[in-house]
């Protein structure tokens, strides 16, 4: 969808007569994207490319590749970029042997001045994407799955990613899991948290409410509330 709607406004902006105001709705609104794509394509020149879907949220866009991998890059330049991937890279290379769930695998690759991550495609829906009613049906479930996850994480120290610890807290998170849970959609079954750029050292507190914070859906949903139940659940029984 989002490749469709960037694609039009693209065709859009040749309506707009002034070069550098064209240019810069190019670059501040559409992210440069097709040059970004053109320098992956060109990443990608002996893969047989079958299938393009662009996908856009918090710092990056992204494009996945025949539905087998994701390349993300930052929509607009940033000195410390490649820091950032750095560290994201660091924190799930740490916890992937401690989580259960499915996490980026992270790759970093800088082609023409352009640094793109690449990691596998978890195949699969997003939880926020489903209606109102399938998240009330499937909550007790996806409560306890998220509750592990929260559980492991926190619980868990990895060795070498001390330096990482530059804010106040109480133990490591993921802190923006309420719009990057994939859910299979064959079981209903939570398989991987995506996209780790905020991933850190900050308080439980925040992981809980981090869980429903952008999505009125499943704020409306309770299960928050049911999240937090579980993991009291899993603290007692360890």
């Amino acid at each position: 969808m989002w490749k469709l709607i960037f694609d039009l406004r693209y065709a859009l902006s040749f309506f707009i007569f002034n070069k550098e105001k064209r240019q810069n709705f190019r670059v501040n609104k559409l992210y440069d994207y097709r040059k970004k794509l053109n320098v992956l394509r060109n990443m990608c020149s002996n893969i047989k490319i079958k299938k393009i879907k662009m996908i856009k949220g918090g710092w990056n866009i992204g494009f996945i590749i025949n539905d087998e991998f994701v390349y993300k890059i930052k929509k607009r330049f940033d000195s410390n970029y490649a820091q950032n991937i750095i560290k994201e890279k660091r924190m799930t290379d740490a916890f992937r042997n401690h989580i259960s769930l499915q996490i980026p695998h992270i790759q970093i690759i800088e082609s023409d001045g352009y640094i793109f991550y690449k990691y596998k495609f978890i195949p699969g829906h997003n939880l926020n994407t489903f209606p109102l009613h399938i998240i009330m049906k499937h909550r007790e479930k996806w409560a306890q799955q998220i509750a592990k996850f929260i559980y492991d994480m926190h619980n868990t120290f990895p060795d070498k990613i001390d330096d990482l610890i530059t804010t106040k807290g109480d133990s490591w998170g993921h802190n923006d899991i309420c719009n990057n849970i994939i859910v299979d959609t064959k079981t209903m079954n939570i398989i991987g948290i995506i996209d780790w750029e905020y991933a850190g050292w900050d308080y439980l507190e925040t992981e809980f409410i981090n869980c429903t914070r952008f999505s009125s859906k499943l704020r409306k949903s309770d299960i928050d509330q049911i999240i937090r139940k579980e993991y009291e659940k899993l603290k007692h029984n360890c």
